[in-house]
C-alpha cells in the first residue's frame, strides 16, 4: 500500500497531455484495507456520494419509499422523462408539487433531453436539476414528521439532524464541517475512510432494514440512480452486486456485497479520471474484472477529428 496519490494521465497522439492525481482509499471483504492512496484520513467533501446515507436517515424519520422511487431519493438524476416523473410521484404522495422545491433551477444532464427541452421553448427548472429526487424524498420526509418544508435545507432543521446523526453513526466520525451542497443542502465533510465505512454498512446490513432497503434499490435500478447511459449505471449492470454513487469534484464511492468498499476522489475535482480510477480499483480488488463493459471505462478514449487518438489511464498498479 502506498500513501502517496494515484497518477492518472491523458493522453493524446502519444503524448501525456495531462496527469491527475487521485486519493483512492478501499477494504477487502472482511474490512482490512487493502488500497490507500492520499491523505484518506482527510476531511473530504463528498458530495452526492452522500445521498444514500442521506436517504438511509430519511427512511429512519418515516419516509415510505422503495424500488425506483428510493433509488432516486439516492440519485443524481439525469432529467429523463421517467425520473421526472418518479419525482412528481414522490411531490404527489406527500401533497405537494414541484413549486416545493428549493434545489436550484438546472436543465437536465441527458443531453439529448436538454436539447429536446431548449427546442420546446423550454429552460432550466427546478424539477430538472438532477438532485431533484433527493429533494422530493426530504421534503416527503417533512410532511410524513409534521416539520415545516419551509426551511428543510436549514442545517438546524429537524430533518438535516436526523441526516447528520444517521451520517455520523455510519461513517463512525463526528462530521468535520458542514458546508453548503451545489443544490443548496447542507454538505457533511467525512473522511474518505469514513465514507467507504458507511457504504459498507449499507452493503452488508440485514435484509429488509434500512440501510439495506437503500442498498438494493440502487442495484436493482441503476438507471433511477443516474441515468440510462451514465457510467454509473453501466458499472452497476456490469458487476452484479456493485452499489455506487458518483459526486461532483471527481468523488465516488462503492460497495460490493461481499464487504469490498472504497472511496476515490480526484485531486483537481476533474471528472473525467474518476471512473478510471474506480475501475482500476474495483480490478485492483478483484471485482468485475470479467466485464467487458469495463474496458472503455477503463481507458476512456480521447478523441481528435472525431477519431480516438489518446486515452485517460491510470498509471501504475492501484
Amino acid at each position: 500500500m502506498s500513501v502517496a496519490p494515484l497518477i492518472v494521465e491523458v493522453v493524446r497522439s502519444g503524448f501525456v497531455e495531462s496527469v491527475h492525481r487521485a486519493w483512492v482509499f478501499a477494504v477487502d471483504a472482511e474490512g482490512k484495507t487493502a488500497v490507500v492512496h492520499g491523505d484518506v484520513a482527510a476531511a473530504a467533501s463528498p458530495r452526492s456520494s452522500m445521498k444514500p446515507i442521506q436517504a438511509v436517515g430519511m427512511l429512519r424519520a418515516g419516509l415510505e419509499l422503495d424500488g425506483e422511487l428510493l433509488a432516486l431519493a439516492c440519485s443524481s438524476h439525469s432529467g429523463e422523462d421517467f425520473h421526472l416523473e418518479g419525482v412528481l410521484k414522490i411531490l404527489a404522495v406527500a401533497g405537494l408539487d414541484e413549486s416545493a422545491l428549493q434545489c436550484p433551477e438546472d436543465l437536465p444532464l441527458d443531453v439529448a433531453t436538454a436539447h429536446r427541452v431548449l427546442r420546446a421553448g423550454g429552460g432550466p427548472a427546478r424539477l430538472t436539476m438532477n438532485c431533484s429526487g433527493k429533494h422530493a424524498a426530504m421534503l416527503a420526509t417533512c410532511v410524513v414528521n409534521g416539520w415545516r418544508t419551509s426551511d428543510y435545507l436549514h442545517p438546524a432543521h429537524p430533518l438535516q439532524r436526523a441526516i447528520r446523526a444517521t451520517a455520523e453513526e455510519l461513517t463512525g466520525e463526528r462530521v468535520a464541517a458542514t458546508g453548503v451542497d451545489g443544490c443548496g443542502a447542507p454538505l457533511f465533510f467525512s473522511s474518505m475512510a469514513g465514507i467507504a465505512r458507511a457504504f459498507r454498512a449499507l452493503a452488508l446490513a440485514e435484509p429488509g432494514g434500512h440501510e439495506r432497503r437503500v442498498a438494493d434499490a440502487m442495484r436493482a435500478h441503476p438507471e433511477w440512480t443516474s441515468g440510462t447511459t451514465r457510467p454509473e449505471a453501466t458499472l452497476m449492470r456490469a458487476v452484479p452486486g456493485l452499489m455506487v454513487k458518483s459526486g461532483a469534484e471527481g468523488f465516488d464511492a462503492f460497495a460490493f456485497d461481499d464487504g469490498h468498499a472504497a472511496t476515490v476522489k480526484i485531486e483537481d475535482g476533474n471528472a473525467r479520471a474518476r471512473v478510471p480510477v474506480t475501475v482500476a480499483t474495483l480490478r485492483a480488488l478483484g471485482l468485475g474484472l470479467e466485464a467487458a463493459e469495463l474496458t472503455t471505462l477503463a481507458t476512456p478514449p480521447q478523441f481528435g477529428g472525431g477519431r480516438p487518438v489518446g486515452e485517460v489511464r491510470v498509471r501504475g498498479p492501484v
